[in-house]
C-alpha cells in the first residue's frame, strides 16, 4: 500500500483512494467567501499566507504560478470544484492569490476560448 505524503500530492492510497474526505479539507465549509467561476483565473501574488493553512492550500498555491483556472486546479488536486473554490477563497482572503473574473472575456462561450481551456487541461493532465 503506497500512501502519498502531503508534500507529494493529495493524500491518496492506491487501493482506497483519498484518505481524507473532501469536506474535511475545507473544514466542513461548502461555500467560498468569494464568488469564483470555474473559468476564473487565479494567480499567486508572491506573498505568503499569514495564517496557518492546510497542505491542500499549499498544493493549490503551488499550481498558481501563472493564471490558472479554478477548473484546472480542481482537476490537479482531484477535489470537487466547490471544495477547491473554498480553498482558493481562503488564499484570496489572505492575499496570497488574485482572481480575474471570466466576464472580462469578450465572449466566455466562444468556441476558441473553450478549446484553448480544453487543450490546456489535456496538456497538464
Amino acid at each position: 500500500m503506497k500512501v502519498t505524503t502531503p508534500h507529494e500530492g493529495p493524500w491518496l492510497d492506491d487501493a482506497a483512494g483519498r484518505l481524507i474526505r473532501p469536506y474535511a479539507v475545507s473544514g466542513g465549509r461548502t461555500r467560498p467567501t468569494i464568488a469564483l467561476d470555474l473559468l476564473s483565473l487565479v494567480s499567486a501574488t508572491g506573498s505568503s499566507p499569514q495564517a496557518s493553512l492546510g497542505p491542500e492550500h499549499s498544493l493549490a498555491l503551488g499550481l498558481c504560478d501563472g493564471p490558472t483556472s479554478v477548473a484546472e486546479i480542481a482537476a490537479h488536486l482531484r477535489l470537487p470544484a466547490v471544495v477547491t473554490k473554498v480553498l482558493l477563497s481562503d488564499l484570496l482572503d489572505c492575499g496570497a492569490l488574485t482572481a480575474r473574473d471570466p466576464r472580462f472575456y469578450d465572449n466566455p462561450t466562444d468556441r476558441s476560448l473553450l478549446e484553448a481551456v480544453l487543450d490546456g487541461l489535456r496538456q497538464r493532465l
